[in-house]
């Protein structure tokens, strides 16, 4: 999978999926729920106040009006909107939760519920798929959104997610790359440990489906000509799939970087949970979280 409009083109309309809305009367939802009726990626649960839902739909969406591929669930607060969007997907009506104008503290805090939650035992990750400009594949980076300061047993976890979410875009065996700012291992630089030991776990089968290779810096994690420069040997250096960054802060920086800088396109899920979770900012574009819708889909299809 090379872009993410490939990806799009990838999903079956034979597929019968199903997206559960949490607060859905924002215009950039809809606008994100239009474009993907168009290319009939899934059907939609809206759930939200439904005179105010179909207000905004008649004088902003008119042909989405009594779609047959819509559901309007009406709801008296964004509590509500989210808890009934996660019990959907708990009883499986849904295979795809999709925060809409709704703070993400309230929608996980309903994904987090021990009866009728979405969690797994596993930690809950971002893991967004760039396209990026120059480059011959999707790029995925992790976790630019969830874990503040991951530790070890954490950024496991965080790469089994994106293993999972990469795999279901047809990246067979990913390379992660456990970024750092150098490629030796500094007992007074903690990323450099912890991906020295990322490896180590991969080796012994500790961390499965994929080759972990660092630390690495993120020009040789990307570069092959970087990498030769600097005389790193090996079938992975410069060849990354997913990139593993040390905390929150750089992960965010990083995201937007690709976002502002680059005009990268992406597209991104919270995964580890029973179903993936698009999460996408309010800044987002609705070409951005029909990306996200559509990396979703994807990975709810494989487990």
């Amino acid at each position: 999978m090379t872009t993410l409009s490939k990806l799009i083109e990838s999903i079956s309309e034979n597929e019968e999926n199903s997206v559960a809305v949490a607060a859905a009367a924002d215009h950039e939802v809809l606008e994100s729920v239009s474009l993907a009726l168009e290319r009939n990626l899934a059907s939609f649960k809206l759930y939200d106040d439904e005179l105010k839902l179909k207000e905004m739909i008649q004088s902003d969406f008119p042909h989405l009006d009594r779609h047959p591929k819509i559901q309007l669930y009406h709801v008296k607060n964004a509590v509500q909107a989210a808890q009934e969007a996660v019990k959907s997907v708990y009883i499986n009506e849904s295979n795809v939760l999709m925060k809409g104008h709704i703070s993400t503290a309230v929608l996980l805090k309903a994904v987090l519920n021990p009866d009728f939650g979405l969690r797994t035992g596993s930690v809950l990750s971002h893991v967004a798929a760039f396209e990026i400009q120059g480059f011959d594949r999707l790029i995925f980076v992790t976790d630019a959104g969830m874990n503040i300061t991951p530790d070890l047993q954490q950024k496991a976890q965080i790469i089994q997610n994106a293993v999972q979410i990469a795999r279901s875009v047809g990246v067979d065996l990913p390379i992660v790359a456990p970024l750092a700012a150098v490629e030796v291992v500094n007992p007074n630089m903690q990323a450099t440990l912890d991906a020295a030991a990322l490896t180590a776990m991969n080796r012994r089968g500790q961390i499965t489906d994929c080759i972990v290779d660092g630390p690495l810096a993120l020009d040789n994690a990307v570069s092959l000509e970087a990498a030769g420069h600097k005389g790193i040997q090996g079938d992975t250096a410069g060849r990354a799939d997913i990139l593993l960054v040390p905390n929150i802060e750089s992960g965010n920086i990083l995201y937007k970087s690709l976002v502002y800088f680059s005009n990268a396109k992406v597209g991104g899920v919270i995964a580890g949970a029973k179903a993936p979770i698009v999460l996408t900012s309010r800044a987002d574009s609705a070409e951005s979280k029909l990306f996200s819708l559509a990396l979703a889909i994807c990975s709810s299809t494989i487990s």
